[in-house]
């Protein structure tokens, strides 16, 4: 089969393309022949080596993936075979990725896929729609009514945050960075959206919600607490789940006597459990079209370098080039 394919971390042009073994499945897993892969921040990290894992060579980069199933192994109850599914939470903690033609993936990590949905667009939402979950249901616990600052509408995890919190109905105020991408977040399901390069995040917030905002949902490698703190309500919550390596200070006093609370986690750290609950309302929020996919550019698998210099151009680089998720699809007539 084909795969793009790394011998050993390093920079975008380290992935090769080319001819690999077909993978072999054991009792608990499942053989799915790939159709669309997406791209996230946290592949760019592992492919260079910034966040160090232990991985199997060669390596396939890549944590999402949907498809269509071509066998099982003997203690898969879930699935059969001609089954469309999804996954995400690969490539990770010693597991395989998905940038191939097949992968081999444990049945925990697989989830059905309804036939409303397309391959691509599940690929899209994988990562980012569990993520944008987790952190606004089983951390901020989130509660019809309340409203939601997203920090970062327009972007992957981002744009998912405002579909889900709208949908839960939660009023929704985010930003952006220019008039086209606050076209987008508006189309999301946000109420106001500002344009942080030429407006103050607190003077508008305060305009939009005199109470301030429950929720602050902070996507940037650099986290402003001084801001998030300024503009959150009473008992408000904070989720962060970027800036590895930020330390910027933190406004103690005004924190605690607000009574607010801060949330940090890392998607691919939730337990199998967490994870499938959360799949399974995302795939009915993707069929009932309550979510769909901000798809920003494609590539097929044998351009993977490119969609990952790409991602690492919009994630280190700050570019404008890109808005939404990066799509990589396979070639499932192979």
């Amino acid at each position: 089969m084909k795969a793009a394919f790394l011998t050993a971390t390093g920079a975008p042009e380290a992935i090769q393309y080319g001819d690999v073994p077909d993978p072999q499945i054991d009792g608990d897993q499942v053989l799915i022949r790939t159709h669309t892969m997406s791209v996230n921040p946290i592949d760019t990290y592992v492919r260079s080596g910034v966040v160090a894992m232990d991985l199997p060579w060669p390596y396939f980069p890549g944590c999402d993936a949907a498809g269509v199933v071509e066998a099982i192994g003997a203690n898969v109850k879930r699935f059969a075979v001609g089954d469309r599914v999804w996954t995400t939470n690969q490539g990770l903690l010693g597991r395989q990725g998905t940038f191939a033609e097949k992968i081999a993936v444990d049945e925990k990590w697989v989830f059905g896929l309804p036939d409303a949905v397309s391959f691509e667009d599940a690929a899209a939402c994988a990562l980012v729609g569990i993520t944008a979950h987790l952190g606004l249901f089983r951390e901020a616990q989130l509660q019809p009514g309340e409203t939601v600052l997203v920090i970062g509408g327009s972007g992957g995890v981002g744009s998912m945050v405002v579909q889900m919190a709208a949908a839960s109905g939660a009023r929704v105020i985010a930003t952006a960075g220019s008039d086209e991408k606050a076209e987008k977040v508006r189309g999301f399901g946000a109420e106001e959206v500002i344009l942080y390069k030429t407006q103050s995040i607190a003077e508008q917030v305060r305009q939009f919600s005199e109470r301030g905002v429950n929720v602050v949902w902070e996507t940037r490698r650099e986290p402003d607490f001084a801001t998030a703190v300024d503009v959150m309500a009473e008992r408000g919550r904070m989720v962060l789940m970027a800036g590895r390596d930020a330390q910027p200070p933190f406004p103690v006093g005004p924190f605690y006597v607000k009574e607010c609370s801060l949330h940090g986690f890392v998607m691919f750290k939730a337990t199998p459990f967490e994870m499938r609950a959360a799949a399974e309302e995302l795939s009915r929020m993707m069929a009932t079209g309550k979510v769909k996919a901000n798809i920003g550019a494609s590539f097929t698998l044998a351009e993977a370098a490119q969609a990952h210099a790409l991602q690492e151009s919009a994630t280190l680089g700050q570019s404008d080039r890109l808005c939404g998720k990066i799509i990589v699809t396979s070639n499932p007539e192979s």
